[in-house]
């Protein structure tokens, strides 16, 4: 395997931590927009690294031809899948993202229907990708990715019906020294906390709602304790309901009251815009401002202290037919990342899992062709593999 991996951010130089403590790989090139973010990242000789266009899919596809690149992991933000995507194709390449193609509300009805949703430029392609014999598996970060792993794992092993899937995000994470600071990438926030929402129930299909509705106190484990979560459009509920059958799939984010406040005052003022305005001589997206005034995620670790929690919460009938309700979930102490690894735990709890997955692919565990989502595969071997790599899943009875 010969791993083009595109974004040398906070998640992407985690992941390449993560990759260099193992040995599935030939070669694996780092490659990002700035030289010196991609030259910073490499560990040892099996890495090298480069610059690229990732706006570009010729450029893409020049440095996969360039270094014969098998798979091509996509760690940017989720405006440059369509030309990672294709490029990789183009290539001959197979790929991986953790965040779909993007959406665009209804134009008439933005809070009860879809427009285009997630990933349907990918899936729109998907029977070219199978019949060149490529695969692109989608959405495979922490979520999406791992919580569909869960979602494909209750339904093979916990459940012989399943009523709903509620994909659920909470940590208790504090930033010390600054009054407002994600822990994870501004911009992909803006994008899917302020795009309506999407739910999935079988009678009706994929409907949309208002940002932030139906509020909802979870309970999250291993001390995070209660937070209150909403609805968000996420990837989660455009993938399981392909694979995993289900009544109703949802998603909620546990963003807190302040973070949500923030959120509808850029909107209000325009600041989560991605079209360019012009400021002086320069044309600049107001997105783009906002993230630039905010501390780069990647640099956080050592002022961040708790824990952040991803999981799936699934109820409806065990395999004897009784009640079953249970909660899947995957924790990662800041403390813990910033020691073992030196990079915080949001970042490191997404990037480990598209390496987990590089690695199935490599041996063989997981194979196919087409664009597919994480649930598309067998579980067990992603959460054996993701055990062995140390950081260990948990499951709670409700």
């Amino acid at each position: 395997m010969r791993v083009l991996q595109i974004g040398a951010g906070s998640v992407g130089a985690a992941a390449v931590a993560i990759a260099a403590r193992r040995s599935f790989f030939e070669s694996y090139v780092v490659a990002d927009y700035s030289t010196a973010r991609a030259d910073a990242c490499v560990p040892d000789a099996r890495f090298l690294s480069a610059t690229v266009d990732a706006s570009s899919s010729a450029a893409v596809a020049d440095l996969c031809r360039a270094h014969g690149i098998t798979h091509v992991f996509n760690a940017v933000d989720p405006r440059f899948v369509m030309p990672i995507f294709e490029g990789a194709l183009a290539a001959s390449a197979d790929y991986l993202d953790m965040a779909m193609s993007l959406s665009t509300p209804d134009p008439s009805e933005p809070y009860s229907r879809p427009g285009v949703k997630l990933g349907d430029e990918q899936f729109a392609v998907a029977s070219t990708w199978a019949d060149r014999g490529r695969l692109a598996l989608v959405g495979i970060g922490v979520e999406p990715g791992l919580s569909d792993v869960f979602a494909r794992y209750a339904a093979d092993h916990l459940f012989s019906e399943i009523d709903e899937i509620g994909v659920r995000d909470g940590a208790n994470l504090v930033v010390d020294g600054y009054p407002f600071a994600p822990t994870f990438s501004i911009w992909t926030t803006i994008e899917e906390c302020l795009n309506p929402p999407v739910i999935w129930e079988r009678d009706r299909g994929w409907y949309t709602t208002e940002p932030f509705s139906e509020p909802e106190v979870f309970d999250f484990p291993e001390g995070i304790g209660p937070v209150e979560c909403v609805n968000v459009e996420h990837e989660e509920v455009l993938l399981i309901p392909r694979w995993v059958p289900a009544r109703r799939v949802t998603f909620k984010y546990g963003l807190g009251n302040e973070f949500i406040e923030i959120l509808r005052t850029l909107h209000k003022l325009g600041l989560d815009s991605v079209s360019p305005i012009q400021v002086g001589t320069e044309s600049v997206s107001p997105r783009d401002v906002v993230a630039a005034c905010l501390p780069d995620p990647a640099g956080l670790g050592p002022r961040m202290r708790g824990k952040t929690c991803a999981g799936t919460w699934v109820r409806g009938l065990d395999t004897d037919g009784a009640p079953k309700e249970v909660y899947l979930y995957h924790v990662v102490d800041n403390e813990w990342s910033m020691r073992e690894y030196g990079h915080q735990a949001v970042s490191w709890q997404t990037a480990i899992n598209p390496v987990v997955a590089l690695e199935l692919l490599a041996s063989g565990a997981w194979t196919g062709t087409g664009v597919l989502g994480p649930e598309a595969f067998d579980a067990t071997p992603f959460l054996d593999l993701l055990t062995e790599y140390g950081s260990p899943w948990g499951m709670r009875e409700q």
